[in-house]
């Protein structure tokens, strides 16, 4: 994916950096399994990747 489109997604929300879900998801062609995958195995991702 070309770095443009992804530095696009990036948003600053109350000071963070963040990309939404549904970005990500279709980043990594996951879409509507994204926050499943996340649920299932939360130990596998970093305490900040979600709020």
């Amino acid at each position: 994916m070309e770095l443009q489109i992804i530095q696009n997604k990036i948003y600053e929300i109350r000071g963070l950096k963040v990309i939404l879900d549904k970005d990500l998801a279709l980043m990594y062609e996951l879409t509507k399994n994204l926050n499943k995958a996340v649920k299932r195995n939360a130990d596998r991702f970093p305490v900040d990747f979600m709020f």
